[in-house]
C-alpha cells in the first residue's frame, strides 16, 4: 500500500523467509518488487523438501531471483518440519541484530507467534500470503499483503496456461459495490475521523497510515484500485481537496467526511 514511505536516508535491511509449502511461485516477481518498496532484501531464503516434485515450479524462480533454498525433509508424516526450520532460522537472524524487519511469506497461521515475537523485539514484520490466510497471522503483522494483488500479468498468464486455466484479474468495484461494503465504509470513515483536525479535514497520507494501524491487511488493490486515493474517489463518500505545498509544485490531498458535514448542518 502506498501510504508507507521508504526512508530516503537509509533503506531497511529485511530478511525474506518463504514457506514453499504455502506460497505460489507465480507471485515471486511481484512479491520481490513489493518488498523493494520497503527496503533491501539482505537475506532471501525459501524452505521446503526440494526432493519433492511439488517443488519443481519453484526451482527456476530460485535461480532467477537468487533465493537460497533450504532443504527440510519431512521426518514424520503429518508433521510440518518446514515450519520449524523457518522459525528457528528466523530467531537466529533476529538475534544477530543485523536486520530492521522480516518478510514472512506464507498462508499458514502457524507463523502467528513468530510474527508477534519479532514485533516484540522492535522490528517490523511484513506478511505475504493468499486470501485464504487466517486472520490471526494477518493481524500479527505490521502490514499484510495478499499475493493475489502482486501477480505480474506475464507470469500469471504463463502459469495459467500451464494449468489450462484463463488468468483472472481483480475487477475494480463500482461505487455501489463499495458503498455496500459496510466494513469498508466503517473503516474509511473512522480512519478519517481519527486523522482529522478540528475542521474535519484529514491528510490522506495520515488516513492511509491510520487504516493500516486498524487493519494490517487492508489494500486498495483488493478492491481493484492501485492507490487508496483512487478508492476514496470511487467510494464517493468524502469531500476531496488538493492544497498546494508552500515553496513546492506538489500538492497535498485532504479529505473530509461528508456525513459529518451533513450532520453539522442539521
Amino acid at each position: 500500500m502506498e501510504s508507507i514511505p521508504k526512508s530516503v536516508e537509509r533503506q531497511m535491511k529485511l530478511a525474506v523467509l518463504i514457506d514453499a509449502d504455502n506460497a505460489q511461485p507465480v507471485a515471486i516477481q511481484g512479491l520481490l518488487d513489493e518488498i523493494a518498496r520497503y527496503g533491501v532484501a539482505s537475506v532471501k531464503r525459501i524452505y521446503g523438501d526440494w526432493t519433492s516434485q511439488s517443488m519443481n515450479g519453484w526451482k527456476e524462480k530460485l535461480l532467477t531471483h537468487s533465493i537460497q533454498p533450504i532443504q527440510q525433509f519431512p521426518y514424520t508424516t503429518g508433521k510440518n518440519a518446514t515450519d520449524s526450520a523457518l522459525i528457528i532460522d528466523a530467531m537466529d537472524l533476529l538475534h544477530t541484530s543485523k536486520f530492521d524487519g522480516f518478510c514472512l511469506v506464507s498462508s499458514d497461521s502457524d507463523f502467528t507467534r513468530l510474527a508477534t515475537r519479532i514485533r516484540e523485539a522492535g522490528l517490523v514484520v511484513y506478511g505475504f500470503g493468499e486470501d485464504k490466510t487466517p486472520y490471526p497471522f494477518r493481524r500479527a503483522c505490521d502490514l499484510f499483503i495478499l499475493t493475489e494483488n502482486l501477480r505480474m500479468p506475464s507470469e500469471e498468464i504463463t502459469d495459467k496456461k500451464e494449468e489450462g486455466i484463463l488468468p483472472q484479474t481483480i475487477q475494480p468495484k463500482s461505487t455501489n459495490q463499495l458503498k455496500g461494503d459496510t466494513s469498508l465504509v466503517v473503516l474509511l470513515r473512522r480512519a478519517v475521523e481519527d486523522s482529522a483536525d478540528d475542521s474535519g479535514w484529514a491528510n490522506l497520507a495520515s488516513v492511509g497510515a491510520t487504516i493500516l494501524k486498524k487493519q494490517s491487511d487492508f489494500d486498495s488493490r483488493s478492491y481493484g484500485y492501485k492507490k487508496i486515493y483512487d478508492l476514496i474517489k470511487k467510494v464517493d463518500l468524502f469531500e476531496i481537496e488538493e492544497r498546494q505545498k508552500e515553496d513546492s509544485p506538489s500538492k497535498i490531498i485532504f479529505i473530509k467526511n461528508t456525513k459529518r458535514q451533513s450532520i453539522a448542518k442539521k
